[in-house]
């Protein structure tokens, strides 16, 4: 399982409520869909193919996108969903009562791999890619409810109660098989907010932490798509891509 970065498709609108998500038009992967055919946003697309060439940046070749950080409520029970449920370990804590906040480093890795020395874990821990830091503040586990803004039209945290547009959209992960993991998330009693077959994009779902914060699951090869998905969402149908910021 590995921990990635996904881009949404924001800037395309489906004609088709069916077309699987991050698929070219052509793709015979495109199975429960009654037109193939995309309906292209009107605002100019940036040229970008000069990012992906090149040597890197002068200096930066040894640079790591090493972590992201969210602020968790309970850390037992963020703790339990990203190591139980998601198959994380716990590579490195650091408790710091005098400021009142511990933070947890956990990945995708296998514990054999994780040192007894706890310097030798802080070297492992900075030098892996993909680390997600649970921050806890101490003192938010008493709190009723919802205590952290996830970013997509929440109004957790706010004076007035109105939702925020935020840029924080969710984390993600890859798995082997997305409907197979879904149906053990299920099982575990997570609460999804897309399952494979939900809305337009299928084969791709998302589920919540603790928290509620999003985490997308993809398959780590071509984008197959079910018939019936663990909710018993029939692929055929939906209601297209929603920006889930508004």
């Amino acid at each position: 399982m590995r921990f990635v970065s996904t881009i949404a498709l924001a800037a395309v609108a489906l004609t088709s409520s069916t077309v699987s998500a991050f698929v070219s038009p052509s793709s015979s992967i495109i199975k429960a869909s009654t037109s193939t055919h995309l309906k292209m946003s009107e605002v100019v697309q940036p040229d970008v193919s000069a990012y992906m060439s090149g040597a890197r940046a002068e200096g930066t070749e040894n640079y790591i996108m090493q972590q992201t950080m969210i602020r968790v409520k309970d850390p037992k029970a963020s703790l339990d969903f990203y190591c139980n449920v998601l198959g994380f370990k716990l590579i490195m804590y650091r408790e710091f009562p005098q400021w009142e906040f511990n933070v947890y480093f956990v990945a995708p890795v296998d514990a054999s791999t994780i040192p007894d020395d706890e310097d030798a874990r802080w070297t492992m821990c900075m030098n892996t890619p993909g680390c997600l830091e649970l921050t806890w503040n101490y003192g938010s586990e008493k709190e009723e409810g919802l205590v952290y803004n996830t970013g997509n039209a929440d109004s957790t945290g706010t004076s007035d109660g109105a939702k925020v547009k935020g840029g924080f959209g969710h984390i993600g992960i890859t798995v082997p098989n997305v409907y197979r993991a879904c149906e053990r998330f299920k099982e575990m009693g997570v609460e999804f907010h897309k399952s494979p077959n939900g809305g337009g994009m299928k084969g791709l779902a998302f589920i919540k932490d603790p928290d509620g914060y999003l985490v997308e699951v993809l398959p780590q090869a071509s984008m197959a798509v079910e018939a019936i998905d663990c909710m018993g969402v029939e692929a055929e149908g939906g209601a297209g891509y929603k920006d889930n910021s508004k």
